[in-house]
């Protein structure tokens, strides 16, 4: 940071106040804060110099000795124009002190000198060693030498040196000001390091052996805008042959004034709105301008941004809640926590400064708060005499504003020793707010669309079962890492008839909150025509077509398989997406499955295909999308190869292999997409689990169809739930018996981890529940089916129609409930 200069030596206090450039390095070497006064002196700007080594920044040519510094300091050299005894710059640079070390030294200029500036430049500077729990291990005050020159003859030399800071006048107020040395960081970082400055010796320069001044920050005082438009007025009179007069200074004055504000606005511009994250939003606009424009920054925001609502509505009044989000300042640790703490929340009522502020939305400016302003502002907090903190400060209360809105303000506070705020503060304090509640509202905005869109995310994405007839199942969702949590993967489940499971991918091109929109009707698409049993490729066929008449904007890939565990076959079909891996039981092969490709959902007039592959029991169908295998820049076969060799890893549980397949392909970094895992271990079921017989649509099949159940369970040994079945199969079968077109049906049972009852027949038409009155002898099988069974259906098949129903086997206590289809 910049502290200035006066125009002349009129006093050792004076003398003390020098352009300064501070350096902060970290445990690696590496530059973590470099304040403006480092770009002026040193030439790289902060985005340059941080992070990059610092002995690169500052390469140190060598110490100065009475031989190559005669005209720094506008005399003949003397002894004392060397560097001071002990270590110099370098060493404190590469870490090889651990004690503080001032001198003289020459900074080799890295690029060509450019605006004025030397190729080479004789630096006065102080190291500090830093230690405690931040990365801070090194600060570093640097001098221009050129700069300090004196017509004094009795000073022999000016050097820098170190002393205790009680050694001087008002030390009071030098420790207080000693933070506004520093490049802007948090307060934190500030207290810890200005404790042990203090500690290790304030820095001083020495005038020969007689005087010593503390150097002292001039941030945005009239002295160093003053003696700015002092120098400007003096050059241009001088180009003119003529006397700077007091309008000349005047007129520079105002210019260095805004000048000043201006470097200000645009520092704290820079360091607000890095993150879209509301929280850390807050922190960044607080802490900037703590210490450099104010001594405390309370802030205040609305209960709706805090909240991730809406827009707030309506101005606010004095019923409107305020919460406080951020307190930063200069005091001793701890003496604002107790008394305000951050996440209160309070009204404020109609005579203060803070309801002027927040109902005009312009800033409030008291010079200087009065004990009766005082006491008024402190009889709003309940139980605590905030009055010892903020009598006798001057305030400036600025409002957060977006779209003439106010969602905040900002209660700043100066120390009494510090100058008042004027009126140029109160424009500066409102370009900072200005800009600030630009920021505030986009984190909010983000912040709301991100609540937004993870609800709408969370409940699109179905809860999948992880036990079905034959089949276990595990997912995996994880959200872009670019572009938040909303995306348009999906994967689902359906169940089916004879003990089948439809498995479903897919993926909408785009992302946000119209591609999670499309998602969500596709799902809920997939999901009924799944349950009308249609064939794969025909499935793929009218959500094609749905796709074309929702928009020519919905566009997505989907992969569509049918399991049978009682064939031990899939039937696949694919629609422009990522192929599926097949993991074989028998000897741990995994094989990528070459489907006809088929185009995306959307495109239309493409015929899609399907494909019958023969399983066995134990192997795994790993189904995902291409945010999972695709890395930009590189080939999607590289992914695919990779989800193979993960998918073959031998795994104690469903889980742990698609944390295993999750974990090898996001070593590769780069993932930007969302990614939906679906992994189907194929059970099966075998043959001893499954009986049927063909049935005559006779009225006394009836009765051999429950006999035929019940036998057959008691073979099974599921005595528990004979005599429901029975009953159940005489219904279906009986409604069957009466309404069915055709002359034969097939009646099957199906033990699994339920029990399944199935009755398929000849006619198309599907049975539906009958509202029977009180005096109706029929229209009530139905009714007694959807009473006692845990899941009952009808579906359509190729030769008509099945009508089931399941039953909790009695080593499963499952929940009953209804549902039809």
């Amino acid at each position: 940071m910049d502290s200035g200069v006066p125009p002349e030596p009129q006093s050792r206090a004076a003398a003390g106040r020098i352009p300064l450039a501070v350096v902060v390095v970290d445990g690696n070497g590496l530059v973590s804060h470099w304040s403006t006064g480092a770009r002026r002196l040193f030439g790289p700007d902060r985005q340059e110099a941080v992070g990059a080594p610092v002995v690169e920044l500052l390469p140190v040519s060598g110490a100065l000795s009475a031989d190559d510094a005669p005209g720094a300091y506008g005399h003949e050299p003397s002894p004392y124009d060397t560097e001071s005894p002990g270590p110099g710059l370098d060493a404190s640079l590469h870490g090889l002190t651990a004690y503080p070390a001032a001198g003289r030294a020459r900074i080799s200029q890295q690029t060509p000198a450019r605006d004025g500036r030397r190729d080479r430049l004789d630096v006065l500077w102080w190291a500090y060693p830093l230690v405690g729990p931040g990365a801070e291990r090194l600060l570093v005050l640097a001098a221009d030498a050129a700069r300090l020159t004196t017509d004094d003859a009795s000073v022999e030399r000016i050097a820098p040196g170190f002393a205790l800071h009680t050694e001087f006048p008002g030390f009071d107020e030098l420790a207080l000001r000693l933070p506004e040395i520093l490049p802007s960081m948090s307060v934190q970082e500030s207290s810890r390091i200005v404790s042990q400055v203090l500690e290790l010796g304030y820095p001083v320069l020495e005038f020969s052996h007689h005087d010593r001044v503390p150097v002292t920050p001039d941030w945005g005082v009239p002295r160093r805008i003053e003696r700015t438009a002092r120098r400007r007025a003096a050059q241009r009179a001088a180009a003119a042959g003529e006397h700077a007069d007091a309008a000349d200074l005047a007129q520079d004055l105002e210019y260095a004034a805004v000048r000043e504000r201006l470097e200000f606005l645009n520092e704290v511009s820079g360091r607000i709105g890095s993150s879209l994250d509301l929280a850390r939003t807050i922190q960044e606009v607080s802490a900037a301008v703590v210490p450099r424009f104010t001594d405390v920054a309370g802030t205040y925001l609305r209960e709706q941004v805090i909240a991730g609502e809406g827009f707030p509505d309506g101005p606010p009044d004095a019923t409107t809640m305020w919460h406080r989000v951020a307190v930063e300042h200069v005091d001793e640790p701890g003496r604002w926590d107790d008394v305000v703490p951050v996440g209160e929340s309070m009204p404020f009522p109609a005579h203060t400064p803070f309801f002027q502020c927040m109902t005009t939305g312009e800033p409030v400016l008291v010079p200087r708060i009065s004990e009766e302003m005082g006491t008024a502002i402190a009889s709003q907090f309940e139980k605590r005499d905030i009055r010892p903190l903020i009598n006798g400060r001057s305030m400036l209360v600025v409002p957060l504003k977006a779209r003439n809105v106010v969602l905040g303000f900002m209660i700043l506070l100066r120390h009494p020793q510090r100058s008042l705020f004027n009126d140029m503060d109160r424009v500066t304090g409102a370009e900072l707010a200005a800009r600030a509640g630009l920021v505030l509202d986009n984190a909010r905005m983000y912040t709301y669309q991100e609540a937004v869109a993870e609800t709408l995310q969370d409940s699109m994405l179905p809860h999948v079962t992880p036990r079905m007839p034959g089949c276990d199942t595990a997912t995996r969702y994880l959200p872009g890492t670019m572009l938040g949590r909303v995306g348009g993967d999906w994967f689902d489940t359906v169940k089916l008839p004879g003990s089948r499971t439809a498995l479903v991918v897919g993926d909408v091109m785009g992302h946000g909150l119209n591609s999670a929109a499309m998602m969500g009707q596709l799902r809920t698409a997939v999901q009924t025509m799944a349950a009308l049993d249609l064939p794969p490729e025909q499935l793929l066929r009218n959500l094609d077509d749905l796709a074309q008449r929702l928009g020519e904007h919905y566009l997505a890939t989907c992969l569509y398989a049918v399991y049978d565990p009682i064939r031990h076959e899939l039937r696949m079909a694919n629609a422009g997406h990522v192929p599926p891996v097949l993991v074989r039981a028998a000897d741990g092969r995994s094989e990528l499955l070459h489907l006809p490709t088929g185009a995306p959902i959307g495109v239309g007039g493409v015929p899609f295909r399907c494909v019958r592959i023969p399983v066995s029991p134990g192997d795994r169908l790993i189904m995902c999308t291409d945010g999972l295998v695709e890395v930009r820049g590189e080939d999607i076969g590289v992914g695919l190869a990779t989800l193979c060799e993960s998918a073959a890893h031998p795994a104690a549980s469903m889980d742990t292999a698609c944390d295993t397949i999750i974990r090898a392909l996001n070593t590769r970094g780069g993932r930007k997409d969302d990614v939906a895992l679906l992994m189907a271990r194929l059970n099966g079921i075998d043959t001893g689990s499954v009986a049927s017989w063909e049935l005559t649509l006779d009225p006394r099949e009836a009765r051999r169809a429950r006999l035929l159940v019940r036998d057959q369970l008691a073979a099974w040994g599921l005595h528990a739930v004979a005599d429901t079945a029975e009953l159940l199969v005489g219904e279906v079968t009986a409604n069957a018996v009466r309404h069915a077109k055709g002359a034969r049906a097939t009646l099957r049972v199906v033990r699994a981890d339920a029990l399944v009852c199935e009755l398929a027949d000849e006619d198309p038409a599907l049975p539906a529940l009958l509202d029977a009155g009180p005096d109706d002898e029929l229209g009530r099988g139905l009714h007694v089916v959807s009473a006692l069974a845990r899941e009952w259906g009808t579906s359509h098949t190729p030769e008509g129609k099945t009508v089931w129903f399941e039953l909790p086997c009695p080593r499963q206590d499952a929940p009953r409930r209804s549902n039809s289809s």
